[in-house]
């Protein structure tokens, strides 16, 4: 497990009518889904890409709802020891959400925020091995993890310091400054940059991948979604979109170079 620690594992949506959710992503993902089964709290869905899950579905709980919580979605973290995760980050200024708890036979997670209050989910499974990673751009898999953060550099202090991530390239984004690529492990798994007014808190945005961006905008169109950004050539030649989805989670996309 160790040797995973702190990459991304699972991807999460919380969101108002998980029906039409499901609806839209196997639409534009080509997503299955499976319900799960042993929770009996919770009506969960697991979503598959082939026979592999990738990431979960549920809808937002009362009492989130609540609180004013809206449709999105959350990444998990691997990490070695829950707990001890929980009780660093909360030190070092980040909240426990939801503390430590075991979901039987599949692991131990706690939702968080970092100091800035981006959210995150702390996870180990219940074998203690984190599943094995699918290469790089995988279609249907998560692909790039980017946090729009308030201040950039102690936010990635913040991730540096507790899941050892590592600074990659840096690139000028003109007025709202660098865009700071991050590594988990040998290669760049996201970026890091200053979030625009727009937006009224930090967050992180996963990008899911897909063979063809063009076809992906058809996609999310025609599925009742909304392209926000994009499509754009970013450094490296990859293509990206930036998106919503009917219930107003942000989620985007990510395709090859020459993809379009």
């Amino acid at each position: 497990m160790s040797a995973s620690r702190g990459t991304f594992c699972w991807y999460e949506l919380m969101t108002s009518d998980t029906e039409a959710a499901m609806a839209f992503y196997g639409k534009v993902m080509g997503w299955g889904f499976e319900k799960a089964t042993g929770l009996p709290s919770v009506d969960y869905t697991r979503l598959k890409v082939g026979n592999r899950p990738m990431g979960g579905l549920m809808a937002i709980p009362d009492e989130a709802c609540k609180e004013g919580a809206r449709p999105a979605w959350i990444g998990y973290i691997l990490v070695d020891d829950v707990d001890a995760f929980a009780d660093r980050i909360k030190a070092a200024g980040g909240t426990v959400h939801k503390a430590p708890a075991d979901i039987p036979s599949v692991g131990r997670f706690a939702v968080m925020s970092d100091p800035q209050g981006a959210h995150f989910v702390l996870f180990k499974p219940a074998s203690g091995t984190a599943p094995e990673p699918v290469p790089f751009m995988t279609p249907g898999h998560g692909a790039w993890h980017e946090l729009n953060a308030a201040e950039p550099q102690s936010a990635f202090a913040f991730y540096a310091d507790m899941f050892g991530w590592t600074k990659g390239e840096a690139f000028d984004m003109g007025p709202i400054g660098a865009y700071q690529l991050f590594a988990t492990g040998a290669n760049p798994v996201g970026g890091m940059m200053k979030k625009m007014d727009v937006f009224p808190v930090p967050f992180w945005l996963y990008y899911f991948a897909a063979e063809n961006i063009d076809a992906a905008v058809e996609r999310v169109n025609g599925a009742g979604g909304k392209v926000l950004n994009g499509p754009a050539e970013v450094p490296g030649g990859a293509w990206i979109i930036q998106c919503l989805d009917p219930q107003g989670a942000m989620f985007a996309i990510v395709a090859p170079p020459g993809r379009r």
